[in-house]
């Protein structure tokens, strides 16, 4: 019997940031849309990962009527600091700024709420993704349903939101892309503590090395130390991580279980172009920044709007100029913010530990801290950071 398959204008593999986003903006549009995601539901809204959106993504959700998704969590935010030495450097945020404290579970889960609210198709546990005839007029998705049976959409687009190790980049064709990278040399031991973030929160520059503590929700922390990237998790026990945090930034640190920690080597990564065919590659399926720049999270966003757009003028006025540009737009605006994420990363790291890069520039750096300092900008720049590092 011939397969009859089912048929929307896109699917959307993933439903992380950049997936719910653009299905959020493509049904308040009326543009048909089905959003697969391989893991439960219960495990995506608890995926602890970044934590500010800036100015510019809270202004997209309400561009877009979608405030809703950032306003009325009951997580409570730490007063986020900056700290070099153990001395804590001023930081005034600008009264225009609108960036905004928000882990990604909490937007995770209120983006889900809202397009499931919405009539949004959010299909979760959809094992065995694969997408074929990507350079076709109609690509189709094949999957199985929870129950293990085969299912298979007919579609115009495929949005490819699926993270770094995803199906969707893996299918475009060998030789296609380009892919531009940089290993930074920094490692960071990133634990997750059931521990509610108090004073100190937020960044510091010791000369052990750069240390972080991030709120992560009411009663969890994302904690960051600076390491060399041959470190193994069994020479960092509990009591050390608490010891090297509270060396670090200068006074006593609040402590609790230990749920989870790795070693991240910080590097930066492009894949050019972001679309093959009917396929379009978004946030970590095209790019990864280092999480020192605290940038991750609304690349993604930024990629959701402009590929939602095009579709939108794609289907609606028959223009595909803004689909044909996707790629070009995208990657002019990641540039642009590897770019920052390279000049941070680098200065942040090279104020403290001398191992790296030397005494020289590690006064370079501070004397480029300290120019920050005395700078507006530089002060919303270092309050974005002391409260969401990726």
């Amino acid at each position: 019997m011939t397969e009859t398959p089912e048929s929307t204008a896109v699917v959307i593999v993933g439903a992380g940031v950049a997936g719910l986003a653009l299905g959020n903006f493509l049904l308040r549009n009326g543009i048909g849309c089905v959003v697969l995601e391989k893991n439960s539901r219960e495990y995506v809204e608890q995926r602890q990962r970044a934590g500010t959106l800036d100015t510019r993504g809270v202004r997209m959700f309400r561009e877009w009527g979608l405030e809703e998704v950032v306003e009325g969590d009951p997580i409570t935010q730490a007063e986020g600091g900056f700290f070099i030495d153990g001395e804590e450097m001023p930081i005034d945020i600008e009264e225009d700024s609108e960036s905004l404290f928000c882990p990604q579970q909490v937007l995770v889960r209120n983006l889900t709420d809202v397009f499931l609210r919405d009539g949004g198709d959010l299909r979760f546990e959809a094992a065995d993704v694969g997408l074929e005839d990507i350079d076709s007029e109609h690509p189709l998705v094949r999957y199985q349903d929870t129950a293990g049976a085969p299912r298979a959409i007919s579609c115009d687009f495929i949005a490819g939101c699926d993270g770094y190790h995803g199906v969707s980049r893996a299918t475009i064709p060998e030789g296609v892309l380009t892919r531009y990278s940089h290993e930074y040399g920094y490692a960071w031991l990133s634990i997750l503590a059931e521990v509610a973030t108090r004073h100190p929160s937020g960044m510091a520059i010791h000369s052990r090395g750069l240390a972080g503590m991030i709120p992560r929700g009411a009663n969890a922390s994302r904690i960051y130390l600076q390491c060399p990237l041959d470190d193994t998790l069994e020479q960092w026990p509990d009591e050390r991580i608490w010891s090297e945090l509270e060396a670090r930034f200068g006074t006593f640190v609040s402590t609790g279980p230990i749920i989870e920690k790795r070693v991240l080597p910080l590097r930066s990564v492009v894949y050019s172009p972001m679309s093959h065919g009917k396929l379009y590659l978004l946030g970590d399926a095209a790019h990864i920044v280092p999480p020192m720049s605290a940038k991750g999270i609304n690349l993604a966003l930024n990629d959701a709007e402009v590929l939602a757009r095009a579709v939108i003028r794609q289907i609606q006025q028959g223009d595909s100029s803004l689909l044909d540009s996707y790629s070009d737009t995208c990657l002019s605006h990641i540039w642009n913010y590897q770019a920052f994420a390279a000049w941070i990363t680098e200065i942040m790291h090279n104020a403290g530990d001398t191992s790296y890069a030397g005494e020289f520039r590690k006064q370079i750096a501070r004397a480029e801290l300290q120019r920050q300092f005395t700078s507006p900008a530089a002060n919303q720049l270092f309050g974005e950071l002391t409260s969401g590092v990726n």
